[in-house]
């Protein structure tokens, strides 16, 4: 597999949610969803409309099965990803049985594939130059989470890493960033 990096600026992030706006409301959904959770991209893949939505409410946080730990996982649904589930509802008439991001050509959500070539298209297709896959969604969310202050620690247990700094090489913190960016702050 080759290492791919988080989507770093907002900008770029914003463009890319404009354009899969455009584009399809199943394409953005997939990359807030992705961003905003950090999901693994088989875990996202197999989600159904039952894991996101309870009759007509969103459900307030997801849960999965983590089967490398044989626990379920509580995953938050924002309010940015609330938006574009409820925005997805009102287009696409889905079932609860329904796989969320399901193909366009059958009742199987789309491939692993067919993901990761929306990702990388858009992600193109508004200047991104570096190395974008699927693992960059999950990646975005980590970084992005660091920088507005989540623990190394709880960010190393969603990941399932063994160490603080093996969780920081992979959301594309190095040693320079933490230094420039610490504000410790206790605003007494």
């Amino acid at each position: 597999m080759e290492f791919v990096e988080p989507i770093k600026d907002i900008e770029k992030i914003n463009a890319i949610k404009d354009l899969l706006k455009k584009q399809s409301q199943r394409d953005l959904l997939l990359f807030v969803l992705g961003i905003n959770t950090g999901i693994r991209v088989h875990d996202l893949l197999s989600l159904r409309v039952e894991h996101v939505r309870e009759g007509d409410k969103i459900k307030e946080f997801l849960y999965l099965k983590d089967e490398t730990r044989d626990e379920m996982r509580a995953y938050y649904l924002n309010s940015k990803v609330q938006q574009e589930l409820i925005s997805y509802f009102v287009i696409y008439e889905l079932k609860d049985s329904d796989f969320l991001f399901k193909s366009k050509k059958n009742e199987q959500p789309i491939t692993r594939q067919q993901a990761y070539r929306i990702i990388n298209k858009a992600a193109k297709d508004v200047g991104i130059l570096g190395k974008i896959g699927m693992h960059t969604l999950r990646k975005t969310f980590g970084y992005h989470a660091y920088r507005k202050g989540i623990a190394i620690s709880i960010l190393r247990d969603i990941y399932n890493h063994h160490s603080s700094s093996e969780t920081l090489h992979y959301i594309g913190i190095d040693k320079e960033d933490i230094r420039r960016h610490i504000k410790v702050d206790v605003n007494l």
